[in-house]
């Protein structure tokens, strides 16, 4: 089918969904000199209607499907509850939109599969927001490993504490904490050191009920073993009465870097013995330019006809690892990768 943009200086947008992701992707779209919102789609009438007014767009509707078939859309950004994304990439694929999408594709391999399949059938351009890799202090990690500068990669560690944990009715039907938390650690793990060879994973409910009531947990830690030999390690928790708790280390032959966003403002305050700075309050907080930065680095590549990265190879990639490591925790054992397929 392949894609073609009739203006690529003036890209009409449509978005789905207009909840909170849904309008800070809103904002961020009115920044974007080639991103024009056509309309926006959410099915509570006065979200959408908001979301509108937002985005200054022609209209809204209460029909996603309605949105996408819009004859001055030419791109779709999803950011509607996981369980649709699926169905959404697909009808917007079929009716020739490029796609920009919140992950996962889907909670299923099954689901992400038949997604890749039509992606590399109709050549049209579909990005993943595995927003981490648009961050600083990530992107510039990637740059030194592909650049030689750490040496041959050995370890790679990253560590995740969200400030508070989701209500139950969303872990009920979240696909679990390693599709849901940790799959943004993994992602990360592909993106700076390659793929993984195995891996294993514990996991326990030690300070919230709610999780052992949604058969997940609420700490765990992931050893993996890459293809390339290096050894990893990932730790989660999804409460930290800190603040927001995220930071990631690869080490190699000869130099290391370390990506630490725990700090939000660059200016400690010394009194009386002791030192006081203050943190980020949750994911939103810390990875606003993240956020933004993929974005517009999707319709940036758009207007100019290159390749748009991560895609859905990608999410299935790391899907796989996400359901590798939940393998490994419900059955107790390593598992390797190529135990694991749709």
């Amino acid at each position: 089918m392949g894609f073609t943009l009739r203006d690529p200086n003036r890209i009409g947008v449509a978005v789905l969904g207009a909840g909170r992701m849904g309008r800070v992707h809103v904002r961020n779209l009115g920044n974007i000199p080639n991103a024009n919102v056509i309309v926006v789609a959410d099915p509570v009438e006065a979200a959408a209607e908001a979301g509108r007014a937002l985005a200054n767009a022609r209209r809204a509707t209460t029909d996603p499907l309605d949105a996408i078939n819009d004859p001055d859309v030419e791109a779709v950004v999803i950011n509607t509850p996981t369980t649709t994304h699926a169905t959404y990439i697909e009808a917007a694929l079929r009716a020739g939109k490029a796609v920009w999408t919140e992950k996962p594709i889907a909670q299923e391999l099954a689901d992400t599969a038949r997604i890749v399949d039509l992606w590399r059938e109709t050549g049209i351009p579909v990005q993943v927001g595995f927003m981490r890799r648009f961050d600083p202090g990530y992107a510039r990690a990637k740059e030194l490993i592909d650049s030689g500068e750490l040496g041959r990669i050995e370890q790679f560690r990253a560590l995740s504490r969200d400030t508070n944990p989701p209500p139950l009715e969303f872990l009920l039907t979240c696909g679990g904490s390693f599709l849901d938390m940790s799959v943004h650690d993994l992602d990360v793990a592909r993106f700076l050191v390659g793929e993984v060879e195995e891996v294993h994973a514990w996991a326990s409910v030690l300070f919230d009920d709610r999780f052992a009531k949604a058969n997940d947990w609420d700490t765990s830690v992931i050893m993996m073993k890459f293809r390339n030999g290096a050894l990893g390690v990932v730790e989660t928790a999804r409460h930290s009465k800190w603040g927001y708790d995220i930071r990631a280390e690869v080490a190699g032959a000869v130099g290391k870097v370390v990506v630490d966003g725990e700090r939000k403002t660059p200016a400690t305050h010394y009194r009386d013995v002791a030192t006081e700075s203050d943190l980020y309050g949750d994911f939103m907080d810390r990875f606003e330019v993240a956020y933004r930065r993929e974005l517009e680095v999707f319709f940036d590549n758009l207007g100019a006809g290159r390749p748009v990265s991560p895609g859905p190879d990608d999410a299935y990639e790391t899907l796989r690892l996400a359901v590798a490591c939940t393998r490994s925790w419900r059955e107790n054992r390593p598992i390797r990768l190529d135990e694991v397929t749709a």
